[in-house]
């Protein structure tokens, strides 16, 4: 059975190194940016930090939390830690525990951020009840 099909278009590629695949590597510069998108809404201020450098293994990320403290926070394979308090400060002598996600560690620093992360959730519960209805 024959089926006609249209030829192949020629196929054009822009490559961008910041893409390249790491395979089962993560790039930290792109769970940095997913670390700041998902707890936002939970901190007065969060981004990743522009004056420290970041790299496939490292990223740095800066949050003020509801209380006002600031951090900066470094996000490796091993997870999360604070190395400094103030925006993009390391301090190489602290030995701060690492923490598996930002919610456990922001979870331990702001019960502000355990408020607002517990009133979302409880919307969040509504908003199904209510669709469920």
């Amino acid at each position: 059975m024959e089926i006609d099909c249209p030829p192949e278009e020629s196929i054009t590629s822009t490559f961008d190194e910041d893409s390249v695949d790491l395979g089962d590597v993560k790039d930290m510069r792109l769970e940095a940016d997913a670390v700041v998108n998902d707890v936002l809404f939970a901190v007065n201020e969060m981004h990743v930090s522009q004056s420290l450098t970041s790299a496939s293994d490292v990223a740095y990320i800066n949050v003020e939390t509801r209380e006002g403290n600031r951090y900066c926070l470094e996000l490796t394979e091993a997870g999360l830690r604070v190395v400094g308090y103030a925006f993009d400060e390391v301090n190489e002598e602290l030995n701060t525990q690492y923490h598996e996600t930002v919610y456990s560690l922001l979870d331990k620093l702001s019960p502000g951020y355990r408020e607002a992360f517990g009133n979302a959730l409880l919307q969040r519960l509504e908003r199904l009840k209510q669709n469920g209805q």
